[in-house]
């Protein structure tokens, strides 16, 4: 990683700096200058303040950070301000004052801003002056290498140290006199700069990097490389030779030891580093690097071998190179204007140094770059090509040409994908250096369009979207280096190409750099046709979506004839069989398209391509194949039609016969099996109906009879499908048969074969009682596919089917999919038959069966099924809402006199119910379902219960933005339906339900809206008794419900604590607070549900604040949970108990502490014995009667309160 690339420490957690930081990258590279001047400037004015509070400590370096990471797209803004903020840091550095935590705080300032703005710009900033060299020198001894906390401060000093290296003096002027004392001789300063970058050359943190750079500018200095090169060189070369890849230490200290030699041949003077390259090159030979697991290694060995190599040859400018324009803005206008289409070459000239002059060793330094090429990551196979281009440069004409023609090697079947992407960027650092000469292109761009489609299939994905990219690259790099009558013979296979992998590459960034690739040919080169049209159209963020580059895009490119062959034959070649499922779909539709732009040549060429590729062994391949087929018949025949033409004008008789062959052709391979058969059924299907569609004249034909069984043996064995590709399946076939019913079923317009309706009809009736759940489905869906002619005759034995499904039963009651598909089915029906209210039952909606179908679906709002997979019943209740919407509003715009008052008043509020209830996914669609049928208006729905008050709260402009799927705008609304009578019932049911539920948000805000209209009407008697009967009523009419009584109890225990029935404490014995009693002991009856009893424990608590029997119950209902068999049941009564006694005065003060004591005193998780007695004594103290044990008088126990043993826990002489 580069010294400027570290990654900032920590986080921001504050959520100001979260929204600057947010911020920050929103504007993107739009900012102008560096606008947080003045609090930076306070900001490190006041370290000293923070210093001794970390947490501001913190803050302050957090801040400094988020301000910093807004300018690292441009750092340069930061230029006018560095020098002031490194004065203002450095003072508390130099301050000899200043505290060691001051001193390190300064420098993780200091890296920041060197993170941000580059440390080769920062450090030019530093002093550097004669007197600064020992200063620095000295504050290595007062650091630890080991400490991580402090590694920022090491870094900065190594960087500065770098620096202050280059003063033009000669160090041993710095030494005086090296004899201190006598006999102790002092290090010099040349010894102790070399032994502080020896040992941070091996440390495990960044400064490792900074000791690279400090050697770097250390060693190659005059005086010091002719004392201490050969030295610090053989230290290198051991610590290399002793070090092994193969363990941490060694990886860290190769690391140290390969970027110092990196960057001491990079900087220094080739005079001075070429006796050593030899032995370097020789000593890196021995390490096998190649060989290690370790990227980074691997590459700094890349890098070291190129440096190495550019050491070996003379550094020169090859007079061979291809040159476009030059380097003086004048001398290349000049040219332009005098010779305006001839390209600026250099002139020939002899090179002056021949092949005699090239080391040996430089041939094993190729050898060693072009394996690079072909290494297993990224950043070594970069740094390769690199090395690739700067060799070049520096080879003669001839030998240059060699190592070209050796990158090609790299383009072979028989290499790698690493192999492909490594040519690709090195033919492309070729090229941008005009290395790669004009003679070459006719052998380059074939394998660049190559790469430009290169895919290979690894198991269940695919590798080359990188070669792709680096193709993309190379198309790029080329169009900056080259005159366009250098491209001239290429462009249309290079336009064509970069087209391709902008709209039907499959992976974003390669659509998006094949995008940037033509874009930058259109404006270099200027010769691609159309090349202003398509970028408008394919810009960067249009070819982002897939779907709309395959389908909308595609299709205006193939406007242009340039294009639109190559596009439909890369789509038949490249994308059908395709690996990728999602892909081979997207191009049979996107052949489907561009059919209408070609429809000679796709019916001359590409059909009967496609019709032999159908029979293909690969299962992609034929998959494919099958699809496009469908979709071109499908698109030539609508091409017909609006011609109007027959569509055998485009396909002929064979291509008709091998249409008809292909499910035969299938079906005798037995490749309608596996898991390659569900593929082959799916595509089959939907080219049963793209054909049916296309109105294929195979009426009477006995491909016919095959179609219709692949339809029914797939819906009879949907169960025998994989669960992820079942649902694509079942909706292919359900439309296949629709197709197939309407146009070959069909005896004459509006008139069904007899027989094939009976045998139809008959079939599907009788699978809807498969003990398959997914047979079910299939018949399902199938029997509301069907067209209305079909189902003339038949729709009551259909509905009455369908309805039989929808039913519940102890058997099949996890069936929710099959329930699901039913009711979708009776609502296709509906929709097919139409309305005629007198009509016959038989044929259409009418008088006589609305009813039974509005019960059908109301009554599947009430599915509330669970299993292992959660609220199954949930996908029942959003098909039944969906269905009735389209029933009603068809009714409405139809016959609105068959909507009876009582069925609307019912489905409304049931409607009401669910948008009141907890999962936002089904609230919502309830919601938007509830206020469509009240702002239906073509016309409007009769009998909509308090429509004018629902207008009210519902205003059709204020509710059309609102997300009822959040809860905090939901449920406040939906609650406002409390103060409507007809609505209270149903809406109090699905909050009672939330306000008890789990979910944070969701218990909140409806309890929220909950207690808002209990708000409302708490000095309304009569509103808090109609709303008090109301909630008793759901209480009574879902009694041992647990789906509805557990989050009850807990809404009434939330009601009791906040006072919401105050108003009843002034009468003693309440009808409300008797009937709650009563209802909540007949509740738990029995229970061993530990969640229900602690919830009922908080009720009973919450019914002792009302005066008279209820009390006295409601304690004697505490009294025997005390002894309850569960003991966490007994803890979490006393606890309950305890706070009950501090919330309300019920108990008399004479006992007050007594009864406080032995509530919390007792451990009730003892043995019933013991908690006995204790419960016994609060029975005394409290004047309530004490349960006694009685023998069991059955086998069977009729209740369970305190049961220990042969004896049942019973209250004595306690009346009512």
């Amino acid at each position: 990683m580069a010294l400027s690339e570290e990654p900032a420490a920590g986080a921001a957690e504050d959520p100001v700096e979260d929204a600057a930081e947010d911020a920050a990258l929103a504007c993107g590279a739009a900012l102008e200058s560096f606008g947080e001047s003045a609090e930076t400037r306070e900001l490190l004015g006041r370290l000293p303040a923070v210093l001794a509070d970390r947490s501001a400590r913190e803050g302050a370096l957090e801040r400094f950070r988020v301000i910093m990471d807004k300018y690292q797209e441009q750092p340069h803004l930061l230029d006018p301000h560095l020098e002031w903020m490194l004065n203002l840091l450095l003072e508390f550095v130099q301050n000899k004052t200043s505290p060691a935590d001051l001193v390190h705080l300064a420098f993780k300032f200091l890296y920041i801003i060197s993170k941000v703005r580059g440390y080769k710009t920062f450090l030019r900033l530093f002093p550097h002056e004669v007197a600064d060299v020992h200063p620095v020198l000295d504050m290595f001894t007062n650091q630890n290498p080991k400490d991580h906390e402090t590694w920022e401060t090491r870094y900065m000093l190594l960087l500065w140290l770098s620096v202050t290296c280059l003063i033009p003096f000669d160090f041993s002027r710095l030494d005086g006199n090296l004899l201190s004392q006598p006999g102790q001789e002092r290090a010099s300063t040349m010894d102790r700069i070399l032994q502080v970058a020896e040992s941070y050359l091996v440390v495990s943190d960044k400064a490792r990097d900074a000791a690279a750079v400090l050697v770097s500018k250390f060693v190659t200095r005059p005086d010091v490389k002719q004392k201490k090169m050969a030295s610090f060189l053989d230290w290198s070369l051991c610590t290399l030779a002793r070090s092994s890849f193969q363990t941490i230490e060694g990886v860290i200290a190769m690391d140290g030891t390969l970027q110092a030699l990196a960057q001491i041949f990079k900087h220094g003077k080739r005079e001075d580093c070429l006796p050593y390259a030899a032995t370097v090159l020789q000593c890196l030979d021995s390490c096998r690097l190649p060989d290690s697991n370790q990227t980074l290694l691997r590459k700094l060995g890349v890098k070291l071998v190129q440096r190495l190599g550019l050491t070996f040859l003379k550094p020169r400018v090859a007079r061979w190179r291809y040159q476009r324009g030059c380097r003086s803005l004048a001398e290349s206008l000049q040219h332009s204007i005098q010779n305006p289409r001839e390209p600026m070459t250099q002139p020939e000239t002899p090179d002056s140094d021949g092949e005699d002059d090239i080391p040996a060793e430089v041939e094993s330094v190729i050898e060693q770059l072009l394996v690079g090429l072909k290494d297993k990551d990224t950043i070594v196979r970069w740094s390769a090509a690199k090395g690739i281009g700067r060799m070049a440069g520096r080879l003669p004409k001839e030998l240059a040409d060699d190592v070209t023609g050796s990158v090609l090697d790299c383009f072979s079947f028989q290499e790698t994908d690493s192999a492909w992407h490594g040519g690709c960027l090195a033919l492309a650092e070729l090229g941008r250096r005009g290395l790669l000469l004009p003679s070459r292109l006719s052998d380059v761009v074939p394998v660049i369009l190559k790469a430009l489609t290169y895919e290979e299939k690894r198991g269940a994905c695919s590798v080359g979207s990188n070669v792709r990219d680096a193709a993309c690259y190379v198309c790029w790099a080329f169009a900056r280096a080259y005159e366009p009558q250098e491209l001239k013979p290429f462009v249309a296979a290079i336009s064509s190409a970069l087209v391709m992998a902008t709209v039907f590459d499959r992976d974003v960034n390669c659509r998006r750099a094949a995008s940037a690739a033509f874009q930058e040919n259109v404006g270099r080169q200027g010769t691609f046709p159309h090349g202003i049209d398509i970028l408008t159209t394919a810009d960067y963020f249009a070819v982002g979506n897939r779907s709309n580059c395959f389908l909308v895009i595609s299709m205006f490119i193939a406007g242009f004839p340039e294009y639109t062959q190559p596009m439909i034959e890369h789509l038949v070649t490249m994308k059908i069989n395709h690996w990728d499922g999602t892909i081979r779909e997207l191009s049979a539709k996107a052949l489907r398209n561009l059919a209408q732009r070609a429809p000679e040549h796709t019916a001359r060429e590409v059909f009967p391509r496609l019709l032999s590729m159908t029979q293909s062994p690969d299962l992609h391949t034929r998959h494919g194949a099958v699809l496009a087929c469908a979709e071109v018949t499908r698109s030539l025949h609508t091409l017909a039609t609006q011609q109007g033409r027959p569509v055998s004008d485009f396909l002929d008789e064979k291509a008709m016969h091998g249409l008809k062959q292909v499910h035969q052709q299938l079906y005798d391979r037995q490749l309608y099996r596996g898991l390659g058969g569900e593929l082959m059924r799916q595509a089959v299907c939907i080219l049963i109906e793209n054909l049916a569609l296309s109105k294929m004249p195979f009426r009477a034909d006995a491909v016919i009879d095959g179609w219709q069984w692949l339809i029914n043996d797939t819906l009879r064995n949907l169960h025998l499908i994989s669960s992820h590709s079942r649902q694509h399946i079942k909706e292919a076939a359900v439309s296949a048969l629709a197709a197939l019913c309407s146009e070959y079923h069909a005896q004459e317009p509006g008139e069904a074969e007899a027989a094939a309706q009976e045998e139809l009809v008959k079939l599907y009736l009788a699978e809807l009682q498969s003990p398959e759940e997914m047979t079910r489905c299939g018949c399902a869906l199938a029997l509301g596919a069907l067209p209305a002619f079909f189902l003339k005759g038949r729709l009551r034995q259909v509905l009455t089917g369908l309805r039989a499904v929808t039913h519940t039963s102890a058997k099949d009651v996890s069936f929710a999919e099959a329930r699901r598909d039913a009711l979708k089915a009776i609502s296709r029906i509906c929709q097919t038959v139409g309305v005629r209210a007198e009509g016959p039952p038989d044929e259409a909606l009418c008088r006589e069966n609305v009813s039974q179908i509005y019960c059908t679906l109301l009554d599947c709002l009430k599915d509330y099924t669970t299993d292992s997979r959660g609220d199954v019943g949930a996908w029942v209740r959003e098909a039944a809402m969906t269905s009735l919407m389209d029933l009603t509003l068809l009714l409405g715009r139809n016959q609105p006199e068959l909507i009876e008052a009582p069925l609307c008043q019912r489905l409304m509020c049931c409607l009401a119910q669910q948008a009141s209830e907890k999962i936002d996914r089904f609230r919502a669609h309830a919601a938007r379902v509830f206020l469509a049928l009240l702002h239906a208006d073509s016309p409007a729905i009769p009998h909509v219960p308090a429509r004018p008050e629902l207008e009210r709260l519902f205003p059709r402009a204020a509710v059309a933005s609102v997300n009822w799927g959040a809860p905090s705008q939901a449920f406040p609304r939906m609650a406002r339906l409390l103060g409507l009578p007809a609505y209270r019932y149903h809406v109090l049911l699905g909050l009672a339900v939330s306000v008890g539920g789990l979910t944070e948000s969701t218990v909140r805000y409806s309890t929220q809206g909950l207690f808002e209209h209990m708000k409302e009407i708490e000095n309304d008697p009569a509103a808090l008794e109609d709303f008090g009967g109301t909630l008793l009523q759901v209480f009574e009419d879902n009694l041992l419900n647990d789906r509805v009584s557990v989050p009850l109890l807990k809404t009434l225990d939330q009601m009791l604590a906040n006072g919401c029935f105050d108003v009843f404490t002034s009468q003693e014995d309440h009808p409300f607070c008797v009937k709650l009693l009563a209802l909540c002991k007949e509740e738990i009856k029995k229970s061993k549900d530990v969640q229900k009893l602690r919830s009922s424990i908080a009720v009973f608590c919450g019914l002792v604040q009302f005066p008279g029997d209820v009390r006295r119950k409601a304690l004697l209902q505490l009294f025997l949970l005390l002894c309850h068999p569960f003991p966490v049941i007994r803890k979490h009564t006393a606890s309950q108990v305890y706070e009950m006694v501090l919330t309300y005065d019920v108990v008399p003060a004479a006992v007050l502490d007594e009864v406080m004591a032995v509530l919390s005193s007792t451990a009730w998780d003892a043995e019933l014995p013991v908690v006995r007695a204790q419960r016994n004594l609060l029975c005394d103290l409290l004047g309530v009667p004490r349960p006694q044990l009685v023998p069991k008088v059955s086998l069977a126990p009729q209740a369970t309160w305190g049961t220990r043993g042969p004896f049942l826990m019973r209250p004595l002489n306690i009346p009512g």
